[in-house]
């Protein structure tokens, strides 16, 4: 809650939170997020509908006061798994709104909004990455492409070679940030890295996660065959001895500056924007 800067929003807007649960009511957004409700941690008992208390409605509460908080969002499939994260480590409704909000609206990378009141940049930079558009997401996923291309660059070729997109096989990593990709232990420390050191330790795990198991991706035949090889590296212990593994992070990819991704960032969006 300090770190992220959600502490500070939180004693500055008294009440707000109970103010968007009372706002008015939208159709559209509330079956979206009724809809993943039962698909959100399923096999977590403490979200089953036969719990007590359920936290589903509370998540429900969550994520509608985030869309009407930011109505250029709403509700983005996903964001189900980030804000259940944040419930279950905050036990606090209202603060799991408020660092939902500091994470997709100032800690997740976007484009725009600077030069404006800390309130109004996170909600234009928040719908930059997680509008229907999605700009800012498949903007990163280029990033790491590029990334893999200087860094890794026999993986490249094998991605090229047979025409594999990174959506395909990252897409779920960047806009869960590893919720229910990795497991619950490596992942709070993940977030513990990203709420402090920002969005680059998406790209340092994504990183090292490819790195560490290069010539097992190597071995991938097709197109099934790598995305199936990206799948697996997700698992096993590697993944599992969450203390190793987040001593790898700031290791294995080496030298990864922010001014380097933002100048990544600026070229894979524009590339992006350019092809319509």
């Amino acid at each position: 809650m300090g770190v992220s800067g959600a502490q500070a929003q939180m004693d500055q807007n008294p009440g707000y939170y109970q103010h968007l649960l009372q706002g008015e009511h939208d159709d559209r957004l509330e079956e979206a997020i009724r809809t993943d409700m039962n698909r959100t941690f399923p096999d977590n008992v403490k979200f089953r509908k036969s719990a007590d208390p359920c936290l589903q409605k509370t998540l429900y509460n969550v994520l509608l006061a985030y869309g009407r908080h930011n109505q250029g969002v709403g509700y983005c499939q996903g964001m189900n798994f980030v804000a259940g994260y944040l419930i279950l480590a905050t036990q606090s409704e209202e603060e799991a709104f408020w660092l939902l909000d500091a994470l997709v609206g100032r800690i997740l990378p976007a484009v725009g909004g600077q030069g404006r009141s800390a309130w109004v940049s996170s909600l234009v930079r928040a719908a930059d990455y997680y509008s229907p558009a999605m700009l800012g997401l498949k903007t990163d996923q280029e990033v790491l492409g590029e990334l893999v291309r200087t860094k890794l660059p026999a993986v490249a070729a094998l991605m090229d070679g047979h025409g594999v997109l990174w959506p395909l096989v990252v897409s779920r990593w960047f806009i869960c940030l590893f919720v229910d990709i990795l497991p619950v232990e490596t992942v709070l420390r993940i977030w513990d890295c990203l709420f402090n050191e920002g969005s680059k330790i998406i790209f340092r795990v994504a990183l090292t996660l490819i790195k560490q198991h290069q010539a097992f991706i190597l071995e991938g035949t097709s197109v099934v065959d790598i995305c199936e090889r990206f799948k697996a590296i997700t698992r096993g212990s590697f993944v599992t001895e969450c203390h190793t593994f987040m001593q790898k992070i700031f290791s294995e990819p080496g030298s990864l500056s922010m001014a380097t991704i933002s100048r990544l960032r600026a070229s894979c969006r524009a590339r992006l924007l350019a092809q319509g």
